[in-house]
């Protein structure tokens, strides 16, 4: 597995020479553009929009608009506004990760110690183990800065980029209706949740849509037709909400695909 970033990791007065990892991969399918005509692959150009010239990769620098202006920003520009964040990423508190809504969760990475940290990484660790804590902090990553939840997971520390607050649209603009519900609805609807409750296993869940794909396209190839199978689904009203829950209740639970 290939780095994607080297730098290090404080803890107090302890800093951690780390390598980052990405921790996931997509499962979905590839596919690329092509002109219907003749199937040529679709480039897409870098082009001058002043020359209609197309610009090679060496020649494109990164630009701000300030005042009508273009200021051309360098690497060494951006390393300048938060130099400490760049290659380091200091611990600053110690939290409980259930205290963090998911949807402040982003992506999550892999962090390795290299060779002359291993003991304060492993250290660190079984900390947080033992504590039942997680650890926060701020890094620069991407030309753009991320706050960093560290937690242990089996012998490896994982990093879980979180975005912002100021990054989370508000729910005002939604529209969500006040709705008045029954006490005896709430309580069937309980009954459906505690039936269908059962402990999280992730290698339940399969990407079916991806291999059900490839089997269309691998039938097509061949010239061979697939059925389409229509789904049709039948919005609940309020009069039939309790018949709804009901008849739910005396229906196998579903499996995960």
């Amino acid at each position: 597995m290939r780095s994607i970033w080297k730098g290090s990791l404080g803890f107090g007065l302890v800093n951690i020479p780390i390598k980052l990892y990405a921790a996931t991969e997509e499962s979905t399918i590839a596919f690329v553009s092509l002109d219907k005509n003749n199937h040529g692959k679709i480039r897409y150009k870098k082009v001058n929009e002043q020359t209609g010239n197309e610009v090679e990769f060496k020649d494109i620098v990164k630009g701000y608009k300030l005042g009508g202006e273009y200021v051309i920003v360098e690497d060494a520009d951006i390393k300048k506004a938060t130099p400490e964040k760049m290659d380091h990423l200091e611990i600053i508190q110690f939290i409980n990760e259930k205290e963090i809504d998911p949807v402040y969760f982003e992506k999550p990475y892999y962090l390795a110690p290299e060779k002359a940290g291993a003991r304060a990484y492993a250290l660190l660790r079984d900390a947080l183990k033992k504590e039942g804590k997680a650890a926060l902090g701020p890094f620069v990553y991407h030309q753009r800065e991320w706050i960093g939840l560290i937690r242990p997971q089996g012998d490896v520390l994982v990093l879980h980029r979180l975005r912002f607050a100021q990054e989370i649209r508000s729910t005002e603009t939604l529209g969500i209706p006040k709705t008045d519900i029954k006490a005896d609805e709430l309580k069937m609807a309980s009954m459906l949740i505690n039936q269908l409750t059962k402990p999280f296993k992730p290698e339940q869940f399969k990407d079916e849509f991806s291999d059900k794909l490839i089997k269309v396209i691998e039938s097509k190839a061949k010239g061979k037709t697939t059925p389409v199978k229509q789904m049709k689904v039948v919005h609940s009203t309020t009069e039939d909400l309790m018949q709804k829950l009901k008849a739910s209740l005396k229906t196998p639970s579903k499996k995960a695909s």
